[in-house]
């Protein structure tokens, strides 16, 4: 359910005394259970998943390290989370403060080995040493089980960390390794529900990123199981990203390792790239396994070097005319997939945030940068062929895009303005308010529904724009094209904020982009179509939590009683749990036109009462992947997904007219 806005809501409407009263102590693990979101990022699903994120962190720095290359990651039936390595084992003996070092690492926070000079760790992801402790301060409990020096110890702690017993060696054994289960706390948490897809996509990627590393998903709960180990790595991740996908030439990989100043120790880096015949750019990089959503140095490292070195080849060729500007990175990288992933020792690993999104490490851009340059300068030599190939292709890119900077220029200086002005006055219906951080817009299919929907909503802070027919497939289409649609065009100038990689999201007129269609194969289509666009032109307005998909109800349900009353149901669950024993009048809704202005407000368009659900990208490959298997233009792969994912028995166990008048 989405965060309501609610009319005349005050701020501070009452006075409260600050005093020294007001200062609260917060001792332990207390602070994080007070303020989870400093530590994961969230308490929605995406902070639930970075709980088990940072007990496998733990578990791939051991093997980072060279010790073990088996991590087995079990959802148990009762939805809590192990996870197992055959790493060296956690220390448990007693800690310099005399109490046992399993204890320190699971209850005190920037506590943890990634700090010792004398480890062992001699790369690590968890820099910050508080991922331990907070999973066990935000869970049920917490179960650590040691398997070292022929022995094995289990401890246990209860909610919020506190410990419930001691360190006790429970028996023998020839294994070593670390197991820890845990279970999140539903207090902490809006959810408590793990999503295996989520979990298997994560461990599939470590597989990829550490060549023979072995990760196996075990799924209790629907005795689902998985298991990822890859000799080529990072090669082979690039394999699976472009499956189905026309390439100019094999994937290629560029291994190397700089020295740090001082030459003891060294940034070592790791890049595999392919030239595909697709519009989209995608680029995955990684430091120490941790995936590095935002980029940072080193992606900046990774894309300097690459346009420096084949804007290089094109002039001393003279596939640039002299006169002609350099070919701008954008177009050099289009249809370009690459992974990027460095190991960085960790007196110079700098992140942005304790969930690591974008890495701040100067060294890592020059390292980076020397590297692919010096790849690539020979590369292009060696490879003539696909070097005039790569560049006629971003050539080609330069050339829409230029046109597409024309064409926006000309809306800004007047030129088109007027008679875009007057396209939109018969599909747009404005918002009165200007509040760019309440407004909304809704995409709305068809003039029917749009009818409604304008009627029905408040003025104030809704905007409405009715969508004739149907969106282009930006999977497939060129740029050029994609300008020429005219639903596409009117969503960009109405949304204010660009696209592409000029897209500012600073600019965009609206708090929410709600997408409205019927419950039927057409809205769905609708549906796709749109949220294919926004993924690959309009991503920032994902990631900012800003495309949502209303949930319009399947059916009207009037239950026959001394007063009809009038219900909604979402679902065929809801319904049948709606008239179970009840004399009923059913109408299934078959488009939003079919409800008229309130009862349009009433169920999906007030926020007082609406559902709406946010769009959200939980794995960047996978949702790329996706989008290129079931939008793109070979067939194969989509008939194959289809086949492996769509149920098309059509169940009859439940008669829609039964009991109805």
């Amino acid at each position: 359910m989405e965060a309501t806005y609610k009319d005349g809501d005050d701020v501070a409407s009452t006075k409260k005394t600050y005093d020294e009263k007001s200062i609260l102590v917060l001792e332990g693990l207390d602070a994080v259970r007070k303020r989870p979101g400093m530590y994961i990022g969230s308490t929605d699903g995406k902070g639930l998943h970075h709980l088990v994120w940072e007990i496998v962190d733990n578990a791939i720095d051991e093997t980072l390290s060279g010790y073990g290359k088996d991590i087995t990651v079990t959802i148990k039936s009762d939805n809590s989370i192990e996870v197992s390595d055959s790493g060296r084992g956690m220390p448990y003996k007693t800690h310099a403060t005399g109490r046992p070092t399993t204890e320190i690492i699971f209850t005190v926070l920037h506590a943890g080995g990634k700090f010792s000079d004398d480890s062992g760790y001699k790369v690590a992801g968890g820099l910050h040493g508080v991922g331990s402790s907070v999973v066990n301060a935000l869970s049920q409990f917490l179960e650590v089980t040691i398997y070292r020096d022929g022995q094995i110890w289990k401890q246990r702690f209860s909610e919020g960390g506190k410990k419930i017993s001691k360190l006790v060696s429970i028996g023998e054994t020839r294994r070593t390794g670390t197991t820890v289960w845990f279970k999140p706390d539903p207090k902490i948490f809006m959810t408590t529900l793990f999503q295996y897809d989520v979990i298997r996509d994560r461990l599939r990627e470590a597989a990829f990123l550490i060549s023979g590393l072995k990760m196996k998903l075990i799924d209790e709960r629907t005795n689902q199981k998985e298991t990822f180990c890859y000799d080529d790595g990072i090669k082979a991740y690039i394999d699976f990203l472009d499956e189905g996908k026309n390439v100019l030439h094999p994937t290629h990989l560029i291994a190397s390792s700089v020295p740090m100043i001082g030459g003891k120790k060294q940034i070592e880096i790791e890049i595999a790239f392919q030239f595909t015949e697709n519009y989209h750019e995608i680029i995955l990089s990684f430091v120490n396994n941790v995936r590095t959503k935002d980029g940072g140095t080193h992606e900046i490292g990774f894309k300097s070097a690459l346009t420096r070195s084949i804007n290089d080849y094109a002039r001393k060729y003279v596939l640039i005319r002299e006169r002609d500007p350099n070919l701008d990175g954008s177009d050099i990288r289009e249809g370009l997939t690459a992974v990027v992933s460095l190991r960085l020792p960790e007196e110079i690993l700098e992140f942005e945030g304790q969930t690591k999104g974008k890495l701040g490490t100067p060294e890592a851009r020059n390292a980076t940068d020397q590297v692919v340059y010096e790849f690539m300068t020979t590369y292009l030599e060696e490879n003539r062929q696909i070097a005039s190939a790569i560049i006629n292709r971003a050539q080609k890119a330069q050339k829409a895009r230029d046109a597409a900077r024309k064409a926006r220029d000309e809306a800004r200086n007047g030129k088109s303005r007027q008679k875009k002005e007057v396209s939109l006055s018969g599909k747009l219906s404005p918002a009165q308010g200007k509040d760019k951080a309440v407004n909304e817009l809704f995409l709305v299919e068809g003039d029917s529904a749009g009818g409604s929907a304008k009627q029905g909503r408040n003025r104030r802070f809704q905007a409405i724009l009715p969508l004739r027919g149907k969106v282009i497939n930006s999977e497939r289409a060129t740029l050029d094209a994609i300008l020429k649609n005219e639903e596409i065009s009117t969503m960009i100038y109405t949304i204010g904020a660009d696209f592409g990689a000029d897209f500012n999201i600073k600019k965009c007129n609206y708090s929410k982009i709600i997408i409205m269609t019927d419950a039927d194969t057409d809205g769905a289509h609708i549906q796709v179509l749109l949220l294919t666009f926004f993924f690959r032109y309009m991503r920032p307005l994902i990631e900012d939590g800003r495309l949502y998909i209303a949930r319009p109800p399947l059916y009207k349900v009037s239950i026959k009683k001394k007063k009809e009353e009038v219900h909604y149901a979402w679902t065929d669950e809801e319904l049948k749990e709606l008239i179970k024993d009840k004399t009923y009048a059913l109408q299934r809704y078959k488009g939003l036109g079919e409800m008229n202005a309130n009862q349009l407000w009433d169920t999906t368009m007030n926020p007082e009462s609406r559902t709406l659900i946010k769009v959200s990208i939980e794995d960047l490959s996978a949702s790329d992947k996706r989008i290129s298997v079931l939008m793109g233009d070979d067939v194969a792969p989509r008939r194959a997904w289809i086949e492996d994912h769509v149920d098309f028995e059509i169940s009859d166990d439940f008669d829609l007219q039964k009991g109805a008048e």
